[in-house]
């Protein structure tokens, strides 16, 4: 073991393989050259097939004894230890469950359904319609694509895990191969899979000692790396094999390549071994894949239907905002844009005034002493940026919560005073990955609707549900429907887990009293307390994570915050504040990506950057059309006037493209009336003709919906 180790030490993570001898056409452009069987599939095989039939010899020797199988519903099955599987089970209730089946959970666990069970078991059976199916399904299928890819590029495989919509494949691809993955590759790949379905190749598991995983492994340096992080000595994993495939991996899977219906390879793109820039540079391959065929064609028609909505796309067309080299994952946003972000702030501050809270503006750098007291420094620094001025280090904020902090502990604070509401639009600054940023929804520079509430124990209920409350309304304006969990306390975490239990507990009765019905999300709290996570649902069903309402019971001790009881003992007379964290927009960049493919680019009145154009029929009433311009520019509306040479119906079309919600003909006739005829983007019934009211009609009109914050621009 100790020379296997030395030898897999050796192998380097930043630095590429000399090329082997060969010709190998060059160009991206290439179809893909004929890659021979690796040898390292056979020397796999060999070891697995050597230490299978081993373990095949264990499970035979096993005592089989009656088991109890307790299903959801109460009901009950017998069984054999370690010879009845979830799948019998499964055929022993309908073999249309049986057919459906992806992935079992035996005592909370999950489980593969061929796995014969080992005694008294409380069993779920889950098909592709829950989540951790869907996970397992897709995690399955990256296996298969990872098959493909040792076929086609003879590489060395890295990391094939499951994501929200599909999976992906990390590959290191030979230089022999000439060349990097391209579009080109999608069919082979394909090809490969579809023959690997057919073929209906099992899902087998093995148990392997890390000695036996280092020799199995020993060709693949990024394997190698994972099994040495990953798997302490003395200990053990499991390896799964389908086809010529083998792969490390805890598992479970489904019962064979067969159970996959349809696949599809969808994009591929560069990447680093770990995220690490400092690692070799790999190649990424996405894929998608459903047990129904009619589920993949709903799924490529959802796609091209996100494709016209992407907020990067619409951000260009409607002159929003930009991105340049200069400053990466930083936005540029345009007059127009620029009116949206403003909205969406103002509409914030005007809850902020009516519900109780005090707009601050804190620092934007701090001594990384700051950061160390709060435990930042320790959790987070790597996705700081900073810098060192006057041989101190500094880091620029990625969070505001510590400098809160500093402006509640600059003086002595009474009860009488709780609960303060410090909101912040401070701009915050975190060191994303180059690879990881993408348009407005993963960013390095972007600012929060950020608040800390801090308030006594016995106030957190009420603020907890003045907080839920503030989100259901936001989001109720925009028209999202959310879903509510609770996430508790992560792996890494400070503080006591009796004051965790208590906070999760508080939390809890919150939710429960705002009845809405909320999940639990075991382990995914932050690190300094549980937390309330809103997923919201747009237009498309897409959901997303942006609202957040966190409970905090350590900063208040790190930064030594308290507060007087009003108690006449002097050393009691001082207690801890509790801090709540809440967000609701969240990123507003990110917000402003999300509503922008929501609405598709049809903005309602209240947040569209294009209200008004006002178009008139002949130069004779171009005045007139820019006094009405100026009358409904003074009420508080973005308008335009269109005195280009185009022909008026030129005019009013490229008003519609620009998505203005009204367009206002004028002519001699409205020029005299001082009217105008108003055509609405979202009232069908006046796109062919408009109808004609007083401009300080029309004002009083917009005025309604604009102050309502209605969805639609249809006048009343």
């Amino acid at each position: 073991m100790a020379e296997l180790a030395e030898q897999t030490a050796k192998l380097a993570l930043n630095d590429k393989a000399p090329a082997k001898a060969g010709k190998a056409k060059k160009g991206s452009g290439a179809p893909a050259p004929q890659i021979e069987r690796p040898e390292f599939i056979e020397h796999r095989n060999r070891i697995f097939e050597e230490l299978y039939q081993i373990q095949q010899d264990k499970v035979a020797k096993m005592p089989r004894e009656p088991i109890v199988v307790t299903l959801p519903d109460g009901s009950t099955r017998e069984g054999m230890s370690w010879e009845t599987t979830p799948m019998d089970i499964a055929n022993g209730i309908s073999k249309s469950l049986a057919k459906r089946l992806v992935i079992a959970k035996v005592n909370g666990v999950l489980w593969d359904t061929l796995r014969p069970l080992e005694g008294n078991t409380n069993l779920e059976l889950l098909d592709f319609e829950t989540e951790e199916g869907k996970t397992v399904y897709w995690h399955s299928s990256a296996h298969v694509l990872g098959e493909a890819c040792e076929l086609h590029f003879g590489c060395h495989l890295c990391n094939g895990p499951p994501v929200e919509n599909g999976f992906y494949y990390d590959i290191s691809v030979p230089e022999e191969f000439g060349r990097a993955v391209s579009q080109t590759d999608y069919a082979p790949l394909e090809h490969l899979a579809t023959k690997a379905i057919k073929e209906k190749q099992p899902f087998q598991r093995l148990e392997l000692t890390k000695e036996d995983l280092l020799r199995m492994f020993g060709y693949n340096k990024y394997k190698v790396h994972l099994i040495n992080d990953k798997v302490p000595d003395g200990t053990s994993t499991t390896v799964y094999r389908c086809g010529p495939l083998i792969d490390l991996c805890r598992g479970p899977h489904v019962p064979n390549t067969g159970n996959i219906t349809a696949f599809a390879v969808m994009k591929n793109s560069a990447s680093y071994f770990l995220g690490n820039p400092e690692n070799d540079s790999l190649q990424r391959i996405y894929g998608i894949s459903f047990p129904d065929k009619k589920m993949m064609a709903a799924h490529k028609l959802f796609l091209e239907e996100a494709a016209k909505r992407d907020h990067r796309k619409i951000g260009r067309e409607q002159e929003l905002f930009f991105f340049h080299e200069m400053s990466p994952g930083s936005a540029f946003f345009l007059p127009h844009g620029t009116r949206i972000y403003n909205t969406l702030m103002s509409f914030i501050r005007e809850q902020y005034w009516q519900r109780g809270f005090e707009e601050v503006v804190s620092p934007n750098m701090f001594n990384v002493n700051l950061w160390k007291q709060s435990g930042h420094w320790d959790n987070y620094k790597d996705d700081m940026f900073d810098l060192e001025v006057e041989k101190e280090k500094f880091a620029i904020k990625p969070m505001n919560c510590p400098g809160h902090c500093l402006m509640f502990g600059m003086r002595d604070r009474s009860y009488r005073e709780l609960p303060i509401r410090f909101a912040d639009f401070g701009v915050l600054h975190r060191n994303e990955a180059s690879g990881a940023l993408t348009g407005l929804t993963r960013v390095r520079r972007f600012q929060q609707d950020d608040a800390h509430i801090f308030c006594m124990q016995s106030q957190v209920k009420d603020e907890m549900r003045g907080a839920l409350d503030f989100m259901s309304m936001v989001y109720g304006t925009f028209g999202f429907t959310f879903a509510l969990k609770l996430s508790t306390r992560p792996e890494k975490f400070l503080g006591e887990i009796a004051v965790w239990d208590q906070a999760e507990q508080q939390l809890r009765e919150s939710l429960d009293e705002f009845g809405a019905g909320w999940e639990l999300n075991p382990g995914d709290g932050a690190f300094y307390g549980p937390k309330v996570d809103i997923t919201i649902r747009d237009a498309l069903g897409r959901e997303f994570q942006c609202a957040t309402i966190q409970l905090d019971f350590q900063l208040p001790e790190r930064f030594h915050l308290q507060f007087r009881t009003g108690t006449a003992d002097e050393m009691s007379g001082f207690q801890r504040p509790v801090i709540i964290h809440r967000a609701v927009l969240g990123s507003v960049e990110r917000m402003i990506a999300i509503l922008t493919e929501n609405f598709a680019g049809k903005w309602p009145l209240w947040l569209s950057p294009r209200q008004v154009m006002v178009v008139p029929v002949t130069g004779v009433v171009y005045e007139y059309a820019e006094k009405v311009k100026q009358q409904l520019h003074e009420a508080g509306y973005f308008v335009d006037v269109d005195v280009s040479a185009d022909t008026l119906n030129k005019k009013i079309r490229n008003a519609e493209i620009a998505q203005y919600n009204f367009i206002c003909v004028v002519g001699a006739q409205e020029m005299e009336e001082g009217s105008v005829n108003v055509r609405c983007r979202d009232d069908v019934g006046t796109k062919a003709k408009g109808q004609t009211v007083p401009v300080t009609a029309f004002v009083q009109q917009m005025d309604v919906l604009k102050n309502a914050k209605s969805l639609e621009s249809k006048l009343a």
